[in-house]
């Protein structure tokens, strides 16, 4: 039995982090903080979480929780990451980081898009890029783990067989994502109330999104060369989920069956990763609440186009799951320990 601690735990992927957990036999909750809930029990938050009633919130005193916990998730917004997620890995600690803190490998970049300094190079090369479809080897060697954000791994995992096998022009990739207002967080912001979102669905973010350079730094890496995308979200009228339609110009003569044939063949080994037939597409309600990851596509014959769509719950494979099956990668567990739960639905 491991002891967690949940740095940021009154948002929604600390409470993620919580429902997950609630299911894993080799791990105990041992501290769970919030600045703004110091003091409030878990349950006064989320009444449904109701086998943490003795678990209060308490402020991020890094001292004084350090010898609490064998793994600690950091849920907290970027730029508050760096410096808790500095100290717990040099004590030794594992270490899982939700924010954006430690997911781009170039400070100059994540400066450039995050508008703040990254005080911690020298850490920052430590961290390994938790995708385990693409990175499992490194993260099983690594204590320090940058949990991909929701639109990436909704884009890198439509995107990477077709980039290996040379399907697709790469210079000429277009991402069209839509996510559920959940990924906006949990906080009080008149753009995302009830009003403001219901019957209403807009982009955002038009080449200005902060997930762009992680997306482009895993694609490039894939690719051997640095490459750029058009990447444009939209916020629907949901709680959770995202759908990404992805387009890129064919270079190759294959039809949407065999291109199948490719994706089943890379993922068929992944516990997540489900590859539809033909002629089937996914839903984001199908991955609700689940760890799960639906992929579909369709050769478009009349333009030479290949159309990916894939789905996720960005607060699970986007958020929370992701590190909890990054968590039991470097602690030597099952994978799909706590993770196997289906979708729920409706």
């Amino acid at each position: 039995m491991i002891k967690a601690a949940i740095c940021g735990g009154s948002g929604y992927t600390g409470a993620e982090l919580l429902r997950i957990l609630s299911g894993h036999p080799e791990v105990e909750i041992t501290a769970v903080t919030s600045e703004k809930s110091a003091g409030k029990k878990v349950t006064d938050l989320f009444p449904h979480l109701h086998k943490y009633s003795y678990l209060i919130y308490e402020p991020l005193d890094k001292e004084k929780i350090l010898n609490k916990a064998d793994v600690f998730f950091m849920a907290l917004p970027h730029a508050a990451s760096q410096e808790a997620v500095d100290y717990f890995f040099k004590k030794g600690k594992k270490v899982i980081d939700l924010s954006a803190d430690y997911r781009l490998s170039d400070p100059a970049v994540y400066e450039e898009w995050y508008k703040t300094t990254h005080n911690y190079a020298d850490t920052l090369k430590n961290a390994v890029y938790g995708l385990p479809e693409l990175h499992r080897e490194k993260i099983k060697q690594s204590s320090l783990i940058a949990n991909p954000g929701c639109y990436p791994t909704s884009a890198i995992l439509g995107l990477y067989p077709a980039m290996k096998e040379g399907i697709i022009d790469i210079e000429n990739i277009i991402v069209d994502s839509k996510s559920g207002t959940s990924g906006a967080g949990r906080k009080a912001d008149t753009a995302f109330s009830y009003c403001e979102v219901n019957e209403g669905f807009k982009a955002y973010g038009i080449a200005v999104h902060r997930h762009t350079p992680e997306i482009e730094q895993e694609l490039s890496a894939i690719a051997g060369k640095k490459i750029t995308i058009n990447f444009t979200p939209h916020l629907v009228p949901m709680d959770r989920g995202i759908i990404s339609t992805i387009y890129g110009k064919m270079l190759k003569k294959i039809d949407t069956a065999d291109i199948l044939d490719v994706y089943k063949k890379y993922y068929d080994a992944e516990p997540f990763v489900n590859v539809l037939d033909e002629g089937i597409y996914p839903n984001a309600k199908n991955v609700r609440g689940s760890n799960f990851v639906e992929i579909g596509l369709k050769v478009n014959k009349r333009t030479n186009t290949l159309i990916i769509v894939s789905a996720i719950d960005n607060l699970v494979k986007g958020a929370s799951g992701q590190a909890v099956q990054n968590m039991n990668i470097i602690m030597g567990f099952k994978e799909t320990t706590a993770l196997e739960s289906l979708a729920v639905f409706p």
